[in-house]
């Protein structure tokens, strides 16, 4: 069973309403993760810091949190090696379909009113929880 945690969700939400807010004002960008990682490769251009600080920012945030806190962040991965690539070329195959990630249609788009964004949010949130309901209750994990 998942833990309910109101108060972390909060803040974390917060968190990710700033950052989004912030690249936007500061940098005239959405927050969308996929696009902002896949920037990262060739050609490198003059944003190429930015969009690395922001991506460290998202791997160090755990180990700040265990920092402050002084309790580990549980996050669960399955060990099942050939189950996590296939949700990898799926996940970025739907970015990349979908024309943006979580972060940007779900963040940015949904709070522009973007009819495109929120189409994509239907969708995503659609098949995870298909997703979920047929892991817990079809195949039993």
């Amino acid at each position: 069973m998942t833990e309910f945690t109101p108060l972390a969700s909060l803040i974390g939400g917060a968190l990710i309403g700033l950052s989004a807010v912030l690249l936007m004002a500061l940098e005239g960008r959405i927050a969308g993760i996929s696009g902002i990682a896949s920037r990262l490769l060739p050609p490198i251009d003059e944003r190429f810091a930015a969009r690395l600080a922001f991506i460290v920012g998202l791997v160090a945030a755990p180990f700040a949190v265990e920092a402050v806190t002084g309790e580990p962040v549980l996050q669960t991965v399955s060990s099942n090696i050939p189950l996590m690539i296939a949700a990898g070329f799926l996940v970025g195959f739907g970015a990349v379909l979908g024309g943006g990630c979580t972060s940007g249609h779900g963040v940015c788009g949904l709070s522009r009113l973007s009819v495109r964004s929120f189409v994509a949010t239907l969708t995503f949130m659609a098949t995870a929880f298909v997703t979920v309901f047929i892991v817990r209750h079809v195949i039993g994990g």
